[in-house]
């Protein structure tokens, strides 16, 4: 067996694992002319190409046909791999590990080589964030982040006279704007810093000055996040786009179905979770109360990543290393330690980034708002595809009604 694996071929058990399926799978898609087979010398196992495996596993599964339901759209965007997404052809881990967010937007954008670092630093309207700012003076103090970014986000749209410009470079100049205003009028929680998006960002979250490490995660939470194909909010996005909708209109529309508890809320979720482990030991009592009351425990599991999302992986290490020995660090390393006890599915992204806002001491809700800003790229993204077609998105429903007269 081992002379078979060095040779380039291994067995069921290995190819399965590397592309997170059962073996089964494996056969459909040698049916499927996917990847190919051949008898083991004992004449009894099968064996698989190792180098056809690894790129199907780095490219991710065949997409089958939608199904009854399903509405499928084109996309040159964000392919989902085995456990990680890809920006246009390039893994979101390597791009996270010391890119920018505004070099990631600008990829998603246009898929330029050269980044965003010729567009100078992102900022917004002065007018605008100042409409912004004003149109929230009568809310409620402890709002959360996210629920201040829709008002936000309608603010900046009312002072821009160059919003339905929906030509490629009208809508990235609109990008930069939008998202450097979605932060810029966030009520500061520090004094507010200049440099990159995440910087920025992280002065409307944290009322402490940002650690170098810590920050290295912040950002890297911000492009892990900022593209992830077709979930919902990006759906609605693209439907929104379709009828030539703004880009302010699209971001909206984005924002608000993102705060679902089965989406960008999630982290809202987990957050409230490592909050209630006031130390290690009450990880089992805190996991088991959600469990008895019949709830969904955040932060784990994940729809398309069965086998374990990677960018969690990613994301918790840096963490880890911003904050060695860190108590709150400690209460989310009990409560991962006690939903493998109890056989949970593994940890999402959702469930780092709430570990970072523990560690770094975040203000509530703020996991939402770095993932609202940060898909904010993905959505115009997205909605420059749909700028680029011909006509509005329409799924059909399946009438099961009275009949009609």
């Amino acid at each position: 067996m081992e002379n078979e694996q060095a040779g380039g071929w291994i067995d069921a058990k290995a190819a399965a694992e590397r592309l997170g399926v059962k073996p089964a799978t494996l056969y459909a898609y040698v049916s499927r002319g996917v990847l190919r087979r051949r008898r083991a010398a004992d004449g009894r196992r099968s064996l698989f190409d190792a180098a056809q495996v690894e790129e199907l596993a780095r490219r991710g599964k065949p997409r089958r046909p939608p199904g009854p339901g399903e509405l499928a759209i084109e996309s040159a965007i964000t392919a989902l791999g085995a456990d990680r997404p890809y920006y246009r052809g390039r893994d979101v881990l390597a791009m996270a590990e010391s890119g920018t967010y505004e070099d990631v937007a600008a990829w998603l954008w246009t898929g330029g080589d050269g980044g965003d670092g010729d567009a100078g630093p992102w900022r917004a309207a002065a007018d605008g964030v100042a409409a912004a700012v004003a149109a929230q003076s009568g809310l409620p103090a402890g709002l959360l982040p996210l629920d201040r970014l829709q008002l936000i986000v309608a603010a900046l749209a009312a002072t821009d006279p160059l919003r339905h410009h929906l030509d490629p470079e009208g809508v990235t100049a609109t990008g930069r704007a939008l998202v450097s205003g979605l932060v810029e009028a966030l009520p500061a929680a520090a004094a507010p810093a200049g440099g990159g998006i995440a910087e920025r960002l992280w002065s409307r979250l944290c009322p402490r000055p940002p650690e170098p490490g810590l920050l290295r995660a912040f950002e890297a939470a911000m492009i892990l996040l900022a593209d992830h194909e077709l979930a919902a909010s990006t759906v609605a996005a693209r439907v929104a786009a379709s009828v030539r909708a703004d880009p302010y209109a699209v971001v909206a529309s984005g924002l608000g179905v993102l705060g679902g508890p089965l989406h960008g809320g999630a982290s809202y979720g987990a957050e409230r979770l490592i909050a209630e482990v006031g130390d290690p030991a009450s990880a089992s009592r805190v996991v088991g109360e959600r469990l008895r009351a019949g709830e969904r425990v955040p932060g784990f599991g994940h729809g398309v990543y069965k086998s374990g999302d990677a960018r969690f992986a990613v994301l918790m290490g840096l963490v880890r290393s911003a904050a060695p020995g860190h108590e709150r660090v400690a209460a989310a390393d009990a409560v991962l330690d006690e939903a493998a006890r109890r056989r949970l599915p593994a940890p999402n992204v959702d469930f780092a980034l709430a570990a970072l806002g523990a560690v770094a001491g975040l203000v509530p809700g703020a996991g939402e708002a770095v993932f609202a800003v940060a898909r904010t790229a993905g959505w115009l993204a997205h909605a420059l595809e749909e700028y680029g077609r011909r006509g509005p998105l329409r799924p059909r429903a399946v009438y099961v009604g009275p009949p009609p007269p």
